[in-house]
C-alpha cells in the first residue's frame, strides 16, 4: 500500500523494562572493561517495588558482587528515581548471577555464534536517521520530554505517533499519545509539557485533524517499577523499527556482543543503512540467521526496492560476517557505553559504531 497510517511507540529511560535493561547493559559495560575478549555475559534483570533481581550466566565476569550493587543503585539514580516505591538506596538487590554452561562455552570460545536465530537490519530514507518515520518522532517526543520536564515530570513516559503515508511518503501525524508521570496534582501542566514537547518535534506535521490523548488516564503519579514490574528484553519493537520491519524475537540488552542477538542484528542494521546511504535502494530490509557455535551466516536475505541480488553479492563478497569479524568492525569488546544507547531505541541519531555511514 501506498496510502496508510502506521504506528509507531517508545519509551523513556524510566520505563520499568527501560530500566531493567539499563541495568543490565550496565553489567555488561563492567564486564567488558576488564578488557578480557573471553569475558562472556547474558543478564536478565527483573525491576519491581524497591527491588532488583539479577539473573543469568557469566564466564571470566571481573566485577564483585559488592560492585555488582554498586551499579545496580548507581544505574537506578542516574535515571532519576527517588521515590518512596522505588528509591536508588533502599533497593532489596538478589544476585543470582551463575557461571556459563560449560556446553555453551564450546562453541563460543573461538567465537561461534553464541546462539541460534535469526537477525533483521532495516532502513529507509524517511528521514536523515534512516529510521521509518513512526518510531523516529516517538523517540524524539521522549528526548524533549526529559529535556523540558523539569520537576513537574517523572522519570516514566510512554508515546505513541501514528503517521499518515500518501503515495508512500509521509504527509502528516494522525493521532499522537503521550503518557508522563508527574507530580501529585499537576496532571494538566504535564499534558501541556507533553503537547509543547510534541509539537517542537512534529512542527508542521500536525494539522487541524490531529487527534491528541495526553496522559488519558487523567492520572500517573504512581510509575516506574512501583507501578509496573520490568523485565530485560519486552521493548524490543521500540529497541529497532516499531514494527515497521520484522524482528528475530532476541532481545539486545544484557549480552555481550558474541551473542548474535545483539552483534548480528546491528550488522544488519549498519548494512541496510549503507545500502540506503549509497543510493542503493530507498529501504532496504536484511536477514541474518546463525546456528550456534557456528561462524558463518546460515543464510543472508536481502529485501529492497533496489537490486537485490547484486547487494546480497556485495555483502557477500565484501563484509565479514562472523561473529568476530562484527565484533572487530565494530571494536564491541571495547565499546563501554550499551546501557547509555539501550535507550530510545538501539539505532538512529547514536554515536555508535554500528550507526557509521561508510563501507
Amino acid at each position: 500500500m501506498n496510502n496508510y497510517i502506521f504506528t509507531s511507540e517508545s519509551v523513556s529511560s524510566g520505563h520499568p523494562d527501560k530500566v531493567a535493561d539499563q541495568i543490565s547493559d550496565a553489567l555488561v559495560d563492567a564486564g567488558l572493561k576488564a578488557g578480557d575478549t573471553t569475558t562472556r555475559v547474558a543478564i536478565e534483570t527483573l525491576v519491581t517495588t524497591n527491588h532488583v533481581t539479577l539473573a543469568g550466566e557469566v564466564k571470566n565476569f571481573k566485577v564483585n558482587k559488592e560492585e555488582v550493587k554498586e551499579i545496580v543503585r548507581n544505574t537506578v539514580r542516574e535515571i532519576g528515581y527517588e521515590q518512596e516505591g522505588f528509591h536508588w538506596d533502599k533497593l532489596n538487590i538478589y544476585n543470582e548471577i551463575h557461571a556459563q554452561s560449560a556446553d555453551i562455552a564450546l562453541g563460543t570460545d573461538d567465537f561461534g555464534a553464541g546462539d541460534q536465530g535469526i537477525m533483521f537490519g532495516y532502513a529507509c530514507n524517511d528521514n536523515d536517521a534512516y529510521l521509518p518515520a513512526p518510531i523516529y518522532y516517538a523517540h524524539k517526543i521522549l528526548k524533549e520530554l526529559k529535556l523540558i520536564g523539569g520537576k513537574v515530570l517523572g522519570p516514566d513516559a510512554k508515546s505513541q505517533v501514528s503517521v499518515e503515508y500518501e503515495g508512500g511518503k509521509v504527509k502528516r501525524i494522525d493521532q499522537v499519545v503521550i503518557s508522563a508521570q508527574h507530580a501529585e496534582g499537576q496532571v494538566n501542566q504535564a499534558r501541556n509539557i507533553s503537547k509543547l514537547a510534541a509539537k517542537e518535534v512534529l512542527g508542521d506535521l500536525i494539522d487541524e485533524k490531529t487527534v491528541w490523548h495526553l496522559n488519558p488516564t487523567g492520572n500517573f503519579v504512581i510509575g516506574g517499577p512501583d507501578g509496573d514490574a520490568g523485565v530485560t528484553g519486552r521493548k524490543i519493537i521500540v529497541d529497532t523499527y516499531g514494527g515497521y520491519a520484522p524482528h528475530g524475537g532476541g532481545a539486545f540488552s544484557g549480552k555481550d556482543p558474541t551473542k548474535v542477538d545483539r552483534s548480528a542484528a546491528y550488522m544488519a542494521r549498519w548494512l541496510a543503512k549503507n545500502v540506503v546511504a549509497d543510493d542503493m535502494a530507498d529501504w532496504c530490509q536484511i536477514q541474518m540467521s546463525y546456528a550456534i557455535g557456528v561462524k558463518e551466516p546460515t543464510s543472508i536475505y536481502v529485501d529492497s526496492n533496489g537490486h537485490n541480488r547484486s547487494i546480497q553479492k556485495f555483502i557477500e563478497n565484501n563484509i565479514d560476517l562472523t561473529p568476530k569479524g562484527i565484533i572487530d568492525r565494530f571494536d564491541m569488546f571495547n565499546f563501554y557505553n550499551y546501557s547509555e544507547n539501550c535507550v530510545y531505541g538501539h539505532f538512529g541519531d547514536k554515536d555508535v559504531p554500528w550507526e557509521k555511514i561508510g563501507w
